[in-house]
């Protein structure tokens, strides 16, 4: 058994994190000693770096307790993570497409103040989306 310290160490999770996962239910509760420290084992660990590789990528504390849920073997769990990933992808993909643009808005944007020295478009565009809310 290992205390939280080394918990976090070895999983790469950090202390609150650590706590927060426990308070959330995402990982049990661990046991105690007599004097009311926590203890972990390495299953304990196998866990936090599960869940830490989730959040890694991107997914959101439902989806990697789902995911966590499914590695204790008692069903055919690689459709339903299948499932999970591909509705987190395509979270993802929207996330992509809805930065790109932004990108092309941002590159128009500051294209369109070049030898502009009177009115700043970036600053009417800016104004104007204020206005408009």
């Amino acid at each position: 058994m290992i205390s939280i310290g080394q918990a976090a160490e070895r999983s790469g999770v950090a202390i609150e994190t650590i706590r927060y996962y426990e308070r959330e239910g995402i990982v049990p509760k661990p046991d105690r000693t007599a004097s009311g420290r926590r203890t972990y084992s390495e299953s304990d660990v196998a866990r936090l770096r599960f869940v830490r590789r989730c959040r890694e990528l991107g997914l959101p504390i439902p989806g990697a307790k789902s995911l966590l849920g499914l590695t204790d073997g008692s069903q055919k769990s690689c459709p339903t993570a299948q499932t999970i990933a591909s509705k987190h992808l395509k979270n993802v993909q929207d996330k992509m497409a809805d930065l790109k643009s932004m990108e092309s808005a941002l590159i128009e944007m500051i294209r369109l103040c070049d030898d502009n020295d009177d009115e700043c478009p970036i600053l009417n565009h800016l104004q104007s989306e204020r206005e408009e809310s």
